[in-house]
């Protein structure tokens, strides 16, 4: 008969596609006790902790007492499989409605947000098209399209993110000026936007200085919230887009605030 030990020893020989594995079941389910891990993949509890610390180091997901997240909180940004897998219809809706904005000839920047990656769909019938973008997502969905110039905006990579950042980035936006800028962040409040983790907000930053019309994309599960970072008012704005299932009592402060509010149908 095998030992647990031994069994333990036999999973380790494949610890990565086992991490892997629990990432993508954290994801699905958003949070999930470290006891329903250990049924779930057949392993130890000891083992199930040590691939969570490497999880929790890689930024996938989030360790709290008995247990592991994928959820955002006021200092943790979900890695970027979570937010792939959340709000689909309400990001689709607002990226409609943004794609509206948009006219051929135009320069674009884009964020790394999800809701601005939904907009990359849309772009094949507007072109000629230069876009910009920091998103490797992004940039391997443009990098297929014609009639695209693709700026890919380098810095250091992020696997979290799937993006690049840092001050090498930030100097590449700055080296720029373009017509338009869709971007999102994790939190708004009625009166700011913002963002989790400092590096993020160092790039963002320098977007909305760089763009002549800066357009904030946000579902409705982001509002009346706040994160660690103050990134910019929501007057830096030109245009917010909120989903049609955002409350009427979340979007009149918006605009008591100064905000100009647009809401997109789903």
């Amino acid at each position: 008969m095998t030992s647990d030990v031994d069994g333990d020893t036999a999973e380790l020989s494949r610890p990565a596609r086992r991490q892997a594995e629990i990432a993508a079941y954290v994801v699905k389910h958003g949070s999930v006790s470290a006891n329903d891990l250990v049924e779930a993949f057949g392993v130890s509890v000891m083992t199930v902790h040590r691939d969570l610390d490497e999880l929790e180091r890689q930024g996938v997901v989030r360790k709290y007492r008995g247990g592991v997240s994928a959820q955002p909180t006021s200092v943790f940004e979900s890695n970027v499989a979570y937010r792939l897998n959340t709000a689909h219809a309400e990001k689709a809706a607002i990226a409609r409605h943004a794609r509206a904005m948009i006219e051929p000839g135009m320069s674009v920047m884009l964020d790394d947000s999800t809701s601005a990656l939904a907009l990359v769909d849309l772009f094949e019938d507007i072109t000629p098209l230069t876009v910009a973008t920091n998103f490797l997502p992004a940039v391997n969905r443009l990098s297929q399209l014609r009639d695209i110039t693709l700026l890919a905006l380098g810095g250091i990579y992020s696997p979290t993110h799937d993006s690049f950042g840092g001050m090498p980035c930030a100097e590449a936006v700055e080296a720029l000026h373009t017509d338009l800028l869709f971007c999102s962040v994790s939190a708004v409040s009625s009166t700011h936007a913002f963002h989790q983790e400092e590096e993020i907000v160092l790039v963002k930053r320098a977007m909305l200085r760089s763009a002549k019309t800066k357009v904030l994309l946000v579902d409705h599960g982001k509002l009346q919230r706040t994160a660690l970072h103050r990134l910019a008012p929501l007057t830096d704005f030109d245009i917010v887009v909120v989903d049609e299932k955002t409350p009427e009592d979340l979007i009149t402060p918006l605009r008591d605030h100064g905000a100009t509010v647009e809401v997109a149908k789903i």
